[in-house]
């Protein structure tokens, strides 16, 4: 039931507009390393993507360059 929940939040999770890329990366990174800790398989190709997809309207530019 932690997994689940974790996970929800995981996919739930988005830039707020006043966050820094910084801010917003240790988020992500908490709850990637608790759904870990329970030994659930989350590859850091889903991370890279979820970060990407989820940095809010004032980075397009530069994920449009990655």
């Amino acid at each position: 039931m932690q997994v689940l929940n974790l996970r929800r939040e995981f996919e739930m999770l988005r830039m707020k507009q006043n966050e820094t890329i910084k801010e917003y990366f240790d988020r992500i990174l908490m709850v990637v390393n608790k759904i870990r800790l329970l030994q659930e398989d989350l590859p850091d190709k889903r991370v890279v993507e979820k970060v990407l997809v989820s940095l809010s309207d004032r980075f397009e530019a530069k994920i449009s360059s990655l």
